[in-house]
Parts: structure tokens; C-alpha cells; sequence
């Protein structure tokens, strides 16, 4: 069979949690990447990833931190991570905007989308004229559906909207902003590679509200995809999206993303392990790629605790089952690299590839969790995949046809019992 050229170097990817959002009762300017050490520990943290086999890392810039305003910025606060990443070989996939805008800014006005453009246009120039590799890999704006949820419906953070019709406002501002970065970015780099990244979600009615459906219904088919669809001009294509502009659909899968809708204006309450009403991920998989048709990672994905290892095997499966229908699935991001905290009480999830240990000194050391990688390890040698990178992991992308053998040999089943 001939050889059928992927995106990415390698088919295993990581990233680094880096939101800057407005927090809370208290609306406080927040920035993971300090919280959890990142700045400190760049060198670090890419070393963790080239004995892995992973050559390419989700990165966040933080546009509130480094937009100054009347076009002014400052992107030293990345320069660590820049250097990093050609120190140990990573090719970065740069997150323009994590959850996070500059303060005084009114996410609603046009002011908006041409201050997000002239900022990504800046972003993508500083990081290409330091990049070791290319071309460029961007997400402009990461989880425009879900931050609508987050920033519009549920008031967690900025900008604190609290129903429905500001939720599907918020997210159809993300999404213009979006569209008008890519075209800035492209007049200047047009070889630009953009990954638009929303989370998989399953919203069922409970059980003794067939009243609900409906409602449960509109959010898993027609709220879940209000983003892509403008994006690739399903929707509003008055805003200029397109097919072509989409590029490549970042699929972010948890098991909370299988949920019991709970009335709206509040988070849906996800189903438990067992639930009949759970649904193959290989399904929604397909689902969202079929209504696209456009090459799909899974951009993050993560089991908690011991569950990892279980998980990685589970949704690999899923993902190989997806491949089986035609899915063009180009890689896993196994995310976060290093551990993340819980946004609401900072307790550690024990999610990432690294746990963080906090020593007496206040120091966060990382240290990987070996099930994990070893679990990483076995579906590297089945994809027939490297299991640790060599000096120039760039000079053949992933074997695509590795993929699609090792899915027909091993034929798995779409399994609902993977949560």
C-alpha cells in the first residue's frame, strides 16, 4: 500500500493547560501556566516528551498577558517555551487564546474580532520568526462552544453570563473572532495550519422527564456544533467561514462529557459508569467528522488517577474503531503532560502523563506515572509507531497506513463501557 502522508510527526501528542481566564466571584485575573509552575519548569516539562515518542505539544500564548493594547505586546512571557521546545525537537500547536481576553475589552463589539485579528496576525509572526520547524500549527480560540457555556451560561468566569441566549451570543462572538485571526494570520503565512479544538459531548434526558428530550436534543446536536458550523459557514456564513478555513477539527473527549441534562443555566450532570444511555466515543467521533469531513485529532484526552493507563487503552480502541468507518484521524493528544489543578478547589486532578508533588520548599516537582507511559509505550509498538524520539523526528510525518493496518488487524468493537 502506498504511503499516506499525516499532519504531525508522530501520531501521540501532549500539551500544557495554560487558561487565562477571568475567575470566580472575585474576577480575578487567573494564568495556569504560573500556577502550576510552567514558566519555571519549560525545559522541564518538553524534556518529559521526547523519551516518550511525542514531538508535538498544545501551547497556550497568553493574549491578556501579553496584548498591551493599541497594538502594542509583549511575548517575552513565551520566550521560555520557544526555546524549549527547539532545545528538545517539540513542534508547538500554539493556542492564541485560552479562555482569557485583555481586561476593558467587550467581548460582543466589533472591537473584539479586530483587536483578536490584529493580535493573532502579531502572535503567529513572533512565534514563526523563532520556530524550528514549519509551517505553523494554530488554534485561535480554544473551545468557543465551551467557554460559551462556561462564560455565558454558567457564569464561571469572564464574561459572567448567566442564560442561554448570552451563551449562544458569546460563542457566536468566539467564533467570528476566529474566522477574521485565520484570515490575518494566512496574508501573512499562508501555509498555516489551524486546529479548531471543542470538546465531544452526549446529552440525554433523565429518565423521568421525557419532557426534556428535546431540550437534551438541541444541545447535543445543535448548541455542541454552533462553532464549527460557523466556522466552516454551515451557520452565519455572512462571517466568512468556510470548509476549507476549519482545517483540521480538534475533538476534546472526557467521560463527563456523557451527560443527563439538568434544565440549563447550570452544568449538566454527567452520567455514571454503567449508564445505558452511554454512547460509544467512536460514534461521536464519527459523528462530528462525518458532518465536516475534515482531518480530526483528538486534542485532549485523559482517564484520572490509576484509571489512566484503562483509559488510554479504551479510547485508542474507540479511536481505531472510528478509523474503521472512514474516520480520518490523524493523532491522540494525551493532555495535559503535567498535571493539572481543579479549577474550583485547586486540587490536583492527577490527569497528566506527570503528576505534580508540592515539596515542603513550596517546589513542584514532576514525576511521571509509569502505568501511564507504559500503557503509551504498548500502543506505540502496535501503530507500529517510535517510542522515543530520534535527532530529527521531522524528517518523515506519521505513516497514516500504519494506522488504518493496525485498526483493520485489530477490528475493535465501539465499546459503551469505557467511563
Amino acid at each position: 500500500m502506498a504511503t499516506r502522508e499525516g499532519i504531525f510527526p508522530t501520531f501521540f501528542l501532549s500539551g500544557f493547560e495554560c487558561s487565562t481566564f477571568l475567575w470566580g466571584e472575585e474576577r480575578r485575573r487567573r494564568d495556569l501556566n504560573q500556577e502550576l509552575g510552567h514558566y519555571d519548569h519549560a525545559d522541564e516539562d518538553y524534556g518529559l516528551l521526547p523519551p516518550l515518542g511525542i514531538a508535538v505539544a498544545r501551547e497556550g500564548i497568553p493574549w491578556p498577558l501579553v496584548d498591551r493594547g493599541n497594538g502594542d505586546y509583549d511575548f517575552s512571557l513565551i520566550d521560555p517555551f520557544l526555546a524549549a521546545q527547539r532545545r528538545h525537537g517539540i513542534l508547538p500547536i500554539w493556542d492564541l487564546c485560552h479562555y482569557g481576553y485583555p481586561d476593558g475589552l467587550d467581548p460582543y463589539s466589533e472591537a473584539f474580532v479586530t483587536r483578536f485579528a490584529a493580535y493573532a496576525k502579531a502572535a503567529a509572526q513572533y512565534v514563526a520568526d523563532r520556530a524550528h520547524h514549519g509551517p505553523l500549527c494554530i488554534g485561535p480560540i480554544n473551545e468557543p462552544t465551551f467557554w460559551g457555556y462556561m462564560g455565558g451560561e454558567w457564569g464561571w468566569c469572564a464574561p459572567f453570563g448567566k442564560s442561554r441566549e448570552d451563551r449562544l451570543r458569546f460563542t457566536t462572538a468566539l467564533a467570528r473572532a476566529d474566522i477574521a485571526a485565520c484570515k490575518a494570520i494566512r496574508q501573512v503565512l499562508p501555509d498555516t495550519r489551524f486546529v479548531h479544538i471543542d470538546p465531544l459531548i452526549w446529552v440525554v434526558p433523565p429518565l423521568d422527564r421525557p419532557d426534556l428530550a428535546e431540550a437534551a436534543r438541541r444541545e447535543a446536536y445543535d448548541d455542541a456544533y454552533l462553532a464549527w458550523d460557523i466556522l466552516s459557514g454551515l451557520k452565519h456564513p455572512e462571517y466568512g467561514g468556510s470548509l476549507e478555513l476549519i482545517d483540521i477539527l480538534g475533538l476534546n473527549n472526557y467521560s463527563f462529557g456523557q451527560m443527563e441534562y439538568a434544565g440549563g443555566g447550570k452544568p449538566n450532570n454527567p452520567l455514571k459508569p454503567g449508564d445505558n444511555r452511554i454512547r460509544p466515543v467512536a460514534d461521536l467521533i464519527w459523528e462530528s467528522w462525518d458532518k465536516y469531513r475534515r482531518p480530526c485529532i483528538v486534542a485532549e484526552t485523559s482517564g484520572l488517577y490509576g484509571g489512566r493507563p484503562d483509559w488510554l487503552n479504551d479510547i485508542t480502541c474507540e479511536c481505531l474503531a472510528a478509523v474503521n468507518r472512514g474516520v480520518d484521524l490523524h493523532g491522540i493528544c494525551l493532555f495535559p503532560a503535567v498535571d493539572m489543578t481543579d479549577w474550583h478547589n485547586g486540587e490536583w486532578l492527577h490527569m497528566g502523563i506527570a503528576d505534580v508533588e508540592q515539596l515542603p520548599s513550596g517546589a513542584l516537582m514532576r514525576k511521571p506515572f509509569v502505568p501511564y507511559t507504559e500503557m503509551l509505550r504498548r500502543w506505540q509498538q502496535r501503530l507500529k509507531r517510535v517510542t522515543k524520539l530520534d535527532e530529527d523526528p521531522y524528517d518523515k510525518p506519521v505513516d497514516l497506513t500504519d494506522i488504518l493496518d493496525a485498526a483493520s488487524e485489530l477490528a475493535p468493537n465501539a465499546d459503551a463501557d469505557w467511563s
